[in-house]
């Protein structure tokens, strides 16, 4: 009895020693880690009121379309005219050529793809579904004023300046967007849908053209 006694008590110390060393057991990482989360916290605390301050701020822009757009220009005829008195950068003019371009076939795509069983409707009697942009106009207003600006902060640095034949690059510029709203097109004819809502008649028209009829009777 006295010798089982000894197994049990030595193999109880053994399982107390291998617990004490087992990494759930580790209880100073747990101590560890409140701290630096406390030295972090000021930081991320400050960067996420900067984002919340910059995205409040531009959500207030969402309804003014015109002036956003009107700003947009202002700032590409800017870095137009930088590209042109400097004469240099033709390597981030044609980054920022494409990127611009494939933003603008993301606004002029269909979300859905027309092919699928959602697609747009191509007789009259099928169920009306409004054309959605696979790009919405604020999402692509704000990346194209973003690209700008660090297009346009990038020709500050020399470093970005690279040495190349740009006629080259205008060339091949050119072509793209020739082959692209090409595409476009012909992708617009085959499934029946216009992507482009000026000149359409909105809710806001219909409830003037109320009013005014409202007038009218009395």
């Amino acid at each position: 009895a006295s010798w089982l006694e000894s197994i049990g008590v030595a193999s109880c110390r053994a399982s107390s020693v291998e617990d004490s060393h087992h990494p759930a057991l580790a209880f100073t990482s747990f101590e560890l880690v409140p701290m630096l989360g406390e030295e972090t916290e000021p930081r991320n605390s400050a960067v996420e009121k900067l984002a919340t301050s910059v995205q409040r701020a531009l959500d207030r822009t969402t309804i003014w379309v015109r002036t956003r757009w009107a700003v947009f220009a202002v700032l590409l005829l800017t870095f137009v005219i930088r590209i042109y008195f400097v004469e240099g950068f033709y390597i981030v003019t044609y980054g920022l050529g494409i990127y611009l371009l494939n933003l603008l076939i993301g606004f002029l795509s269909p979300a859905e793809d027309p092919d699928s069983d959602l697609a747009l409707p191509t007789r009259d009697s099928e169920e009306f579904r409004p054309f959605v942009r696979k790009l919405p106009e604020f999402k692509f207003w704000r990346a194209a004023f973003f690209a700008v600006l660090t297009s346009l902060g990038m020709t500050c640095f020399s470093m970005f300046d690279l040495p190349v034949f740009w006629p080259i690059l205008l060339a091949y510029f050119v072509l793209l967007v020739f082959l692209t709203a090409k595409d476009r097109i012909r992708h617009m004819i085959q499934h029946k849908y216009v992507p482009i809502s000026f000149g359409k008649q909105t809710y806001g028209d219909l409830t003037k053209v109320k009013a005014g009829s409202d007038k009218d009777a009395k």
